[in-house]
């Protein structure tokens, strides 16, 4: 039960939904999340960490880069079933439509 409320949890902000959203597409880094949902750097880390506390993204150091990224769910079924629903769920949706837009062009060098 406490894994099910975790990612339940994690999925009640929209700006974490917004972030998943995001990281199908691509890794992202916390300075283009931060951009892409124009929110403060420390707001950026604090839902990051709840999505990973909860098993729906996990990071990679590369350099002086951390990079974030959807997990494939192994650690917990309901990420699992959760992240590939969520690839067809809210596609539509203009708030999500306007944040992939863009996502096309935030790139980590120009920030």
């Amino acid at each position: 039960m406490k894994a099910f409320l975790a990612v339940m949890k994690a999925l009640s902000d929209s700006n974490r939904v917004k972030i998943l959203k995001m990281l199908q597409h691509r890794k992202l880094c916390v300075c283009e999340i931060q951009e892409a949902l124009q929110v403060a750097q420390p707001t950026a880390s604090k839902h990051l960490r709840i999505l990973e506390k909860a098993g729906l993204v996990a990071f990679q150091k590369d350099g002086l880069w951390v990079n974030y990224g959807l997990t494939a769910g192994e650690a917990n079924p309901f990420v699992a079933t959760l992240l590939g629903n969520l690839r067809h769920w809210l596609e539509e949706t203009p708030e999500i439509a306007r944040i992939d837009e863009k996502l096309h062009s935030v790139q980590r060098e120009q920030i």
